[in-house]
């Protein structure tokens, strides 16, 4: 083996008295650095990451009535929200629909579509969802404990609202399905009437992710 280890020490083919055990040392290196670079793209799942970069509140006010089980929300809410995948050689692709809900102390009174299922994201890019919502009337159980809470924050002018992320993916190359759960809580300033919402300044929220299932 020392014409081998001569050749693979020098790099240099016409070093070697030995043709074949040259090509023989080039075509090892090859095989290694193709496994090293299979383990390095495939290998390991980078978990995306979810940021709301900007949001504002220009509208949230209880109506129905008086405190009680059911009530509704009119609001509106605009929401920037980015969706990274960190992985440089592996896509994935929604093997469900990825949802954004938004809920007031623990309670959903809104739910945005941002990709459908089959919806492809390419590796290593970053995808900016521009959510723009409201309603005059959206259905929320709050119940007296959340009514209560509401009137509190409305006397701050700022409210508490969770937005959550949910959807499941599976990445090139691999078999398992991986669930996506990311968790942004958002302190929200009430834009003042004749204010535009530009002049509240947002603080841009790193979303939490759930624990990601084994081989995801």
């Amino acid at each position: 083996m020392g014409v081998l280890d001569e050749c693979c020490d020098d790099c240099r083919c016409y070093s070697c008295r030995e043709f074949w055990w040259c090509v023989l040392c080039l075509a090892v290196l090859a095989a290694v650095a193709l496994i090293v670079v299979l383990v390095a793209a495939f290998g390991f799942v980078r978990h995306v990451s979810v940021t709301v970069d900007d949001a504002s509140l220009t509208r949230l006010a209880l109506v129905g009535g008086a405190p009680a089980a059911a009530t509704a929300f009119a609001y509106n809410l605009s929401v920037t929200l980015t969706v990274r995948n960190p992985n440089w050689a592996m896509s994935m692709a929604n093997t469900k629909p990825l949802d954004a809900a938004y809920s007031f102390d623990g309670q959903q009174f809104d739910r945005v579509r941002l990709a459908g299922e089959g919806d492809k994201h390419p590796a290593g890019k970053t995808r900016v969802y521009r959510l723009a919502s409201g309603s005059d009337g959206a259905p929320v159980s709050l119940g007296n404990a959340g009514v209560a809470e509401f009137g509190r924050e409305n006397a701050t002018g700022v409210f508490e609202v969770e937005v959550a992320v949910r959807g499941e993916v599976k990445y090139t190359a691999r078999a398992a399905k991986c669930a996506i759960e990311a968790i942004c809580p958002l302190s929200l300033q009430l834009a003042p009437p004749g204010q535009a919402p530009a002049a509240v300044v947002f603080q841009k929220v790193k979303c939490k992710l759930a624990k990601a299932e084994k081989g995801c």
